[in-house]
C-alpha cells in the first residue's frame, strides 16, 4: 500500500460507505428517521464552514417519508434501492416545492413544479431529497460561488476552492454531510471538484443516464448527469439507480447493462494503460505531477503494461469543446442574455455573447473536427484499454480568486483553459473517472483521471476500484476541527 500521509489528514473514524448505510437500514439496525437525524445534525455542525448545502428542506417536512419508508420496511413492502437514504441534489437540478436558483440571481425564488428526471429518478428509487448543493451561475466554471449564496469552501482548507461546477456536491461528501451526491459535467464538473475534495466524480457514457428536460442543440451532447460518492463502490451503486433510457431525452441509448455495482469485479486481464501526464501538451503544476508520479509504477507492479504517451489525438479537442460550450450557452441562457446582461457574471456573459455571434457553418465545422478527432481517439483504444492522466491541471486555489490565470508561467487564454485536461475528452461520449490519487506536502488532494472506450463505463470502474483498494487515499479524510 502507498502510504503518502498528508500532515492535515486526522486519524479520526473513516466515514461510512453509502452501500454500508444501506445494509444497514435493511438490516433495521439504524431507521431511516434515525439517519435523518443524524444528517441534519451534521450539517448544522459542519455545513456553515463549507457552505456545500445551499437550501435546506425544514426537517419536519421530511421527517414524515421516514416514517413512512420505515414501516414500510418493517411490513416487508418492496422498496427502492435508495430507500431512506437522505440526498440534497445539484442547484441546477429542478426539484419540485424546493428552491432552485441555478446559482443565479434571475431565479433567487424560483420554487419548480415539477421534477427533473434525474429527480425523478431519486424519488422512485426512496431517496429522501433534503435541499440542494451549491453550483457556480448557470453551473459555468470549475469555482464553486454564485451571488446568491456565496462561496463554497475546500473542507480540506477552508480558505481554498472546492471546485466545480458541483462543488457543493464533492464538499458535502468529503465533510460527510451527504454519502451520495448527484453532478452534471459538462467540462469536468463531476472530475474537477472530485479530485479537489478528495472523492470520486464519474462522467458516464454518453446516454447512460439520460437528461430531461434538456438543451435540444446537438452541442447539448457534451452536458451529462452522473454520480459522484466518497467510493468507487459506492459510485457505481449510484450509477445504478440513475442510468437506463428514457424516451424523453432523444440522446438516450438502450446501453448494454453494467456489471453488478457491488462488489465490483476484480480486474482479471493483463490491461494496457496509456499514461499522459501532460494529454496534448497541457500544462501541469509541479505539485500535481508529483503526486501522480507514482500511480503508473503501482499499476505496474500489479501486473499491468504502462506506456508513457503524449495523447496528441487531442491537440485540436480545447477549441471543439469551446465552440460547443458556447452554442450550448446561448441556447440555455441567449434570451436572458439580451433581457438581463447586466445581471450575468461577465465571464458567463462573454460565453453566452460568443456563442450567439456563432453560425451554423461555425458549428458544423466543429462537428466535423469533432468527429475526426472522435475516430483518432477511438483508434487509440485499439491499442489502450484505459488512458490515465491528470484530473486537474493546478491545485485547489485561493477561494476569492475567481480562475487561474497561468500555470507554470503559460498564460491562460480564458476563464476555461485550466480546466482542458477535463474539457478535451467531454465532446466524445466516453467515460471518465477522477479517483483519489494521494496527496501533496500541504496535505491537498489530488486525482488520476481514468478514461474508457464509449460504454465501458464498468471497465472504468473496475480499474478505479483496482486503484483505490491498493491506496486507500479515500480514508485520508479532512481534520473537521472546525
Amino acid at each position: 500500500m502507498i502510504t503518502n500521509k498528508a500532515p492535515s489528514i486526522s486519524d479520526v473514524e473513516v466515514l461510512p460507505r453509502a452501500i454500508d448505510i444501506m445494509a444497514a437500514l435493511e438490516r433495521r439496525e439504524i431507521s431511516a428517521r434515525e439517519l435523518l437525524l443524524q444528517t441534519y445534525q451534521v450539517i448544522a455542525r459542519r455545513n456553515p464552514h463549507i457552505n456545500a448545502i445551499c437550501t435546506l428542506v425544514d426537517l419536519d417536512t421530511v421527517l414524515p417519508q421516514a416514517d413512512q419508508i420505515d414501516c414500510a420496511r418493517v411490513a416487508g413492502d418492496p422498496l427502492g434501492p435508495l430507500a431512506g437514504l437522505p440526498i440534497a441534489v445539484k442547484d441546477l437540478a429542478a426539484t419540485r416545492g424546493i428552491l432552485t436558483t441555478l446559482g443565479s440571481t434571475l431565479f433567487k425564488d424560483h420554487i419548480p413544479d415539477t421534477d427533473c428526471l434525474l429527480v425523478e429518478r431519486l424519488r422512485a428509487a426512496g431517496a429522501i431529497i433534503i435541499g440542494k448543493t451549491n453550483t457556480p451561475e448557470f453551473g459555468a466554471g470549475s469555482h464553486t460561488f454564485n451571488d446568491v449564496f456565496g462561496a463554497t469552501h475546500n473542507p480540506y482548507a477552508l480558505n481554498l476552492t472546492a471546485g466545480g461546477s458541483s462543488g457543493g456536491a464533492a464538499a458535502a461528501l468529503s465533510a460527510g454531510l451527504v454519502h451520495l451526491a448527484d453532478g452534471s459535467d459538462m467540462g469536468g464538473s463531476l472530475r474537477n471538484p472530485a479530485a479537489y475534495c478528495n472523492v470520486v466524480g464519474m462522467r458516464p457514457s454518453l446516454g447512460r443516464v439520460p437528461s430531461w428536460p434538456m438543451v435540444p442543440l446537438p452541442c447539448a451532447r457534451m452536458s451529462v448527469e452522473g454520480p459522484m460518492a466518497r467510493t468507487v463502490e459506492d459510485c457505481a451503486f449510484f450509477l445504478d439507480a440513475i442510468a437506463g433510457p428514457d424516451k424523453r431525452d432523444p440522446l438516450s441509448k438502450a446501453l448494454p447493462p453494467m456489471a453488478p455495482a457491488h462488489p465490483i469485479a476484480p480486474v482479471e486481464n493483463r490491461l494496457r494503460l496509456g499514461w499522459a501526464p501532460q494529454p496534448a501538451g497541457l500544462p501541469v503544476d509541479q505539485e500535481i505531477a508529483a503526486v501522480l508520479a507514482k500511480a503508473p509504477s503501482l499499476l505496474s507492479g500489479l501486473g499491468h503494461h504502462v506506456e508513457e504517451i503524449a495523447l496528441e489525438a487531442l491537440s485540436d479537442a480545447m477549441e471543439i469543446f469551446k465552440i460547443n460550450r458556447a452554442a450550448s450557452y446561448a441556447a440555455l441562457a441567449g434570451e436572458l442574455y439580451h433581457q438581463h446582461k447586466d445581471k450575468l457574471k461577465p465571464t458567463l456573459a462573454t460565453n453566452i455573447a460568443q456563442g450567439l455571434q456563432l453560425t451554423d457553418a461555425d458549428i458544423e465545422k466543429a462537428e466535423r473536427s469533432r468527429q475526426r478527432v472522435s475516430v483518432m481517439l477511438n483508434t487509440l483504444f485499439d491499442t489502450y484499454d484505459y488512458l490515465l492522466m491528470p484530473s486537474t491541471q493546478v491545485m485547489p486555489f485561493p477561494i476569492e480568486t475567481e480562475y487561474p490565470t497561468e500555470i507554470n508561467g503559460q498564460a491562460m487564454s480564458s476563464y476555461i483553459d485550466w480546466m482542458s485536461v477535463c474539457c478535451i475528452l467531454s465532446p466524445f461520449g466516453v467515460p471518465c473517472l477522477s479517483v483519489p490519487a494521494g496527496f501533496s506536502a500541504t496535505g491537498l488532494p489530488v486525482g488520476l483521471q481514468i478514461v474508457g472506450r464509449p460504454q465501458d463505463d464498468s471497465g472504468v470502474l473496475q480499474l478505479a476500484y483496482l486503484f483505490q483498494q491498493h491506496t486507500h487515499y479515500w480514508k485520508q479524510q479532512p481534520d473537521m476541527a472546525w
